[in-house]
């Protein structure tokens, strides 16, 4: 049997498959989709997921019934395409309920289940508004393309977004290719990744024998090859035109504690983990001990200390004594504020303490220098939704913090420190969001993210996370310094480059100076209006040749 026969044969198990094995078709291609995301990298594995998608959308659209029966039927097909990827994808959700396993282990099954089956509800919407506007050819790919990456945006916002391993990060893999997302967005690479990757298998299943066949074989060259071409090209020139220098007088040391998380807050523990920062900020990437020699800034993960350091005077006089009179450090820490203080602030609150979770800059002395409250919270893990009335049946976030954790202000405030340009604090999962600099008061020329994916232990989540933090740096085309409390710790530059690396559960300090900033790429410039002007471009696209080539509708 020919290569051509059995792609044939596929594709019509495919678009004829019913009840459940209609189900796991789905679910099994939109579960090996993963392979494309980080650590894999294996980008190729969509020219055969894809295509699985748009023939299950083929048959849904031939549905009798009229536009509600397809439109159902295509929504089945795109969730469960989207469940087996978010099921796959964000598994190690599971981890955190089970740092503490007596109190949140029974939440686990739900959390890795629910999560995946809600973000999969974006899928199954994408996939009904295909239907309905399904076309002959290759414009079904257009279509498709459109509403796909329409509903990855809106996955990214609504409900605070949650835009983990959208699909255009396909596309951002080796680092030439990542430059692209300086000029596209990750949203404007998912548009175009559809066509990439769907359209060979896709149009080579439709053509028959022969001169159509050869035709086929010429558009899927044009959709895929040309493209890709491209964007290396722009990454090419991008790599080979970066600035090489460093921000004069500036070295920085990254401690990496690498505590676990299941001892992070234990009481007794609080002392001993403190003292391994102060230690490990002693000593340089060697081991040697210098004291923080020609060291400018030290840069501790998120929630370094197991308290509040502005309530214990103490932990305050010891950073002093670390610290040179030019050196600052940057820390991930907890801080409260009482009524009082924001009575006096002009802030109604009436919660009588107000905590958040911060980046901290304490000078040579030991003494606040200026602060960062982090802005987009992590919904059940840093507030509950409902907060009050949830807490009233029993529940709590994760962080087990009653009333939760408030938001800092908005447009973030950038933190104006010496030595640097001004600063822009990412505290955890805020480096997951694109469009940086579009939510600061003023353009941060460095980035600092501070985290703990302690929570997720040695899966593929914590991986994950450093590839979008790299991507971060490269739409907006600046150096993002990464401190994790057990990895992955990292210089990056402004085209994703690592500069120097402490990997998972390695404990230890790295020191480097800091690359400068480059050009400022496009999508810094136009965030998100990129996606939406090359979306507008795809649907006059669609229109024109609908129009012109008498395309018919499936529906």
């Amino acid at each position: 049997m020919s290569a051509r026969d059995r792609l044939g044969e596929c594709c019509h198990a495919t678009r004829t498959a019913r009840g459940w094995r209609r189900w796991a078709i789905a679910f099994v291609a939109g579960a090996v989709a993963n392979l494309a995301m980080a650590p894999f990298f294996i980008a190729p594995i969509l020219f055969l997921s894809l295509p699985v998608l748009v023939w299950l959308i083929d048959d849904a659209v031939r549905k009798p019934g009229g536009a509600r029966a397809v439109a159902m039927c295509a929504a089945s097909a795109g969730w469960w395409f989207g469940f087996g990827y978010f099921l796959f994808g964000l598994f190690w959700i599971g981890e955190a309920f089970l740092v503490e396993a007596d109190k949140f282990g029974w939440l686990l099954p739900f959390a890795v289940t629910l999560m995946p089956a809600g973000l999969a509800l974006f899928w199954a919407a994408a996939a009904a508004v295909a239907a309905l506007l399904w076309r002959a050819g290759v414009l079904r790919l257009v279509v498709l393309a459109l509403a796909l990456a329409s509903a990855e945006w809106l996955r990214g916002h609504i409900l605070t977004g949650f835009p983990w391993n959208v699909l255009g990060y396909a596309l951002t893999w080796p680092v030439v290719l990542m430059q692209s997302a300086g000029l596209l967005g990750i949203y404007g690479l998912t548009l175009i990744a559809v066509p990439i990757f769907a359209a060979p298998l896709v149009l080579a299943a439709d053509a028959p024998a022969g001169a159509l066949r050869r035709r086929a074989g010429g558009s899927a060259l044009l959709i895929t090859g040309v493209p890709l071409l491209l964007l290396s090209g722009y990454g090419a020139l991008r790599l080979a035109t970066a600035p090489d220098g460093v921000i004069d007088g500036v070295k920085i040391r990254i401690v990496q504690p690498s505590i676990p998380q299941r001892e992070k807050w234990m009481p007794e523990k609080q002392g001993a983990i403190f003292q391994e920062h102060l230690a490990l900020s002693k000593r340089d990437a060697s081991g040697v001990a210098d004291d923080l020699a020609g060291i400018t800034h030290v840069v501790w993960p998120e929630a370094a200390m197991p308290f509040l350091p502005l309530e214990h005077p103490e932990a305050l006089e010891a950073i002093g004594a670390l610290l040179p009179d030019t050196t600052m450090l940057l820390t991930g820490a907890l801080r409260r504020e009482t009524d009082a203080a924001r009575a006096e602030a002009g802030d109604a609150d009436p919660r009588p303490v107000r905590a958040y979770n911060s980046l901290m800059v304490l000078d040579g002395s030991g003494a606040l220098h200026s602060v960062y409250d982090k802005t987009h919270l992590v919904p059940f893990g840093e507030y509950l939704p409902w907060q009050s009335a949830l807490e009233a049946i029993g529940l709590e976030q994760l962080t087990r913090l009653r009333g939760g954790f408030s938001e800092g202000i908005t447009p973030r405030p950038t933190l104006a420190l010496p030595g640097l340009p001004p600063v822009g604090g990412l505290i955890c999962y805020e480096a997951i969001f694109p469009g940086v600099g579009a939510a600061s008061r003023e353009r941060p020329g460095v980035l600092i993210n501070v985290t703990n994916d302690g929570w997720f232990g040695n899966t593929t989540g914590p991986r994950q996370h450093f590839h979008q933090a790299r991507v971060r740096a490269v739409e907006e085309g600046l150096t993002l310094v990464r401190a994790a409390n057990n990895g992955v710790s990292a210089v990056i530059d402004g085209n994703g480059r690592v500069v120097v690396m402490l990997g998972i559960n390695v404990k230890g300090s790295i020191d480097s100076s800091v690359p400068v900033q480059r050009s400022t790429p496009l999508y810094a410039v136009f965030g998100d209006s990129v996606f939406l002007l090359a979306a507008l471009i795809f649907a006059v696209i669609l229109v024109f040749v609908s129009r012109t080539r008498d395309v018919d509708s499936y529906v």
